[in-house]
């Protein structure tokens, strides 16, 4: 079951409470939690590739949460050395420097 999300809550309650709600009530309450359509590892899966691909700085949060999902370390190799191709020789050099971080124990 995915977990709580409060992160937008915690980051924008005050300044754009509805993007907050938004956020954590119906991107990650609702979408996230469809556990029964999709597993969160695969969730994980798209969109770290979907992040990569956008070169985003969100990508280093998605990692540690697709890590908690258990996204190994060998498959997130795959997947960044498969997306070099496809979305650029130096997004991938940054994504595999915060996947090296992320999944160095």
């Amino acid at each position: 079951m995915a977990k709580k999300q409060t992160a937008g809550r915690d980051n924008l309650g005050e300044f754009a409470p509805k993007f907050a709600e938004l956020n954590d009530d119906v991107l990650f309450g609702e979408v996230w939690s469809r556990e029964d359509k999709m597993s969160a590892h695969d969730r994980s899966l798209i969109t770290v590739s979907s992040l990569l691909t956008q070169g985003v700085p969100q990508l280093e949060a998605h990692m540690k949460i697709a890590k908690q999902n258990g996204v190994t370390k060998d498959e997130m190799v795959e997947l960044i050395t498969h997306l070099s191709f496809y979305a650029g020789w130096p997004k991938a050099w940054s994504a595999f420097n915060l996947a090296k971080e992320i999944y160095a124990d």
